[in-house]
């Protein structure tokens, strides 16, 4: 069987890739899994979903996978995937499942697993899932239990106040609170249309939302943290003092200053890495971001004496670093970033108020904390592919790379990678100017489209 688990969970093309029966498998081998085996109990899974219209359906299946092999279901209906993660550790749930494809467009959906305290799975267990799964299609087989029956069937039941704790709980974190900010939300027609606004006017702000009407099918249509236009647009029109943008999960959050200019993850980072040492809580004065973070931000952080670790790219990744070393602060130029005191993944929500409460604590905008950080030119190409391991690792783009690399010497760098979730080659160049940057990302995202035609 091909590899299912991508950098974050399963994911492809709704009831094309993933369809219901391998919802339903997973469902079942995540269960035989990931539960405790106390035959005193039936496990409990807790099961939400982002507004997609094709999670009613995967939802469905997931549930009757579940209760097939006699977990018990606790239903929180849409929420962000950070909701989820934080309820299966309220809960003392088992697992949990998300229903979500992130900031994938709407045809896509994808399945994320949460263990015992709301935690992403490590390598080792999604691969034990995955072995699983041919036994789960089998009947179960292999893997020592046989399918309950009567009593031992799992039960389902709805978790109608679940957003409210949540909610709760971000609004707990917030030390200064955030009255007289005016903040325009992006929602992405994703899961934190409701809660999102909810727990910044709660914290103190006054807030414009925009694209927080989702339908099932407009989620990160035109709109959320892949399309600061409109964001940005809303801010000059209501003469905000930032605008914040989600994905469709609402698991990670970029920002508009007043004036419109973008404030990426490393940015965010930075800031919060700077209020954390401030206030003591950063621990050992090290800050976790991937490779993809800009080279402007480890020099930023070493003029002001926290340590930058790196990691691969992907969320999963800095979670790990984080949670082996016992930091507190991590993430991804993406907006990924996490805060294990908090929250068990990176939550958008979270980090929009934590933003937001450094802005009151300082008084500060947004431009001038975010000023700490002087970013070196950088340009991301995604390159569709046919194959995106071969396309990353044929030896004529490799030598491509290389050549770049030596061209650029020390005043720049080269990073080239396969997405974890989609078909695409990532050429991502820093360099002194934005044109020798373009110019080179370019010439290897040709010879990567060379290598293996979409």
């Amino acid at each position: 069987m091909a590899r299912l688990f991508g950098t974050d969970g399963v994911r492809g093309r709704a009831n094309a890739d993933l369809t219901p029966e391998l919802a339903l498998a997973v469902a079942v081998a995540a269960a035989h899994t990931l539960a405790e085996r106390d035959p005193s109990r039936q496990p409990l899974a807790v099961v939400g979903r982002d507004p997609r219209a094709s999670g009613e359906m995967l939802e469905a299946a997931v549930v009757a996978g579940l209760t097939s092999a006699g977990a018990n279901v606790l239903r929180v209906g849409v929420l962000p995937t950070p909701g989820v993660a934080f309820l299966v550790g309220e809960t003392k749930a088992d697992f949990g499942v998300m229903l979500s494809a992130s900031h994938n467009p709407m045809p896509d959906n994808g399945i994320k697993l949460f263990a015992a305290g709301g935690h992403k799975l490590p390598d080792d267990l999604e691969m034990r899932i995955e072995a699983a799964i041919g036994a789960a299609i089998e009947g179960d087989g292999s893997t020592g239990r046989r399918r309950p029956t009567g009593a031992g069937i799992g039960r389902v039941s709805d978790l109608l106040d679940g957003a409210e704790h949540y909610v709760g709980h971000l609004v707990g974190t917030v030390d200064h609170r955030l009255d007289g900010l005016r903040v325009v939300v992006d929602c992405a027609n994703g899961a934190a249309a409701e809660v999102g606004p909810v727990a910044y006017r709660e914290a103190g702000a006054e807030v414009i939302a925009i694209n927080a009407e989702p339908n099932g099918l407009n989620i990160n249509d035109g709109c959320g943290s892949t399309h600061l236009d409109v964001v940005r647009a809303a801010v000059l029109e209501h003469g905000a003092d930032l605008g914040l943008a989600h994905d469709g999960d609402a698991d990670r959050c970029l920002a508009v200053t007043a004036d419109g200019t973008e404030v990426d993850g490393d940015e965010i980072m930075a800031i919060l890495a700077l209020a954390m040492r401030d206030a003591g809580t950063l621990t050992a004065d090290t800050l976790v971001a991937t490779v993809m973070s800009n080279l402007g931000l480890r020099l930023a952080m070493s003029r002001e004496g926290i340590k930058l670790v790196e990691t691969k790219v992907g969320d999963r990744y800095v979670l790990e670093e984080l949670r082996a070393s016992g930091l507190a602060l991590g993430g991804e130029q993406s907006g990924h970033i996490v805060m294990p005191s908090y929250a068990t993944t990176g939550d958008g929500v979270l980090t929009g108020l934590q933003l937001m409460s450094r802005m009151a604590a300082t008084g500060s905008s947004l431009a001038g904390l975010a000023a700490a950080v002087t970013k070196l030119p950088q340009v991301l190409i995604n390159v569709p592919v046919g194959d995106r391991v071969a396309g990353a690792g044929d030896p004529a783009v490799r030598a491509a790379a290389e050549q770049a690399e030596a061209e650029l010497g020390g005043t720049g760098r080269v990073l080239l990678r396969p997405s974890g979730t989609e078909p695409l080659v990532r050429v991502m160049v820093e360099a002194a100017t934005v044109e020798t940057a373009r110019s080179v990302a370019e010439r290897i995202a040709a010879a990567v489209r060379a290598a293996s035609p979409a």
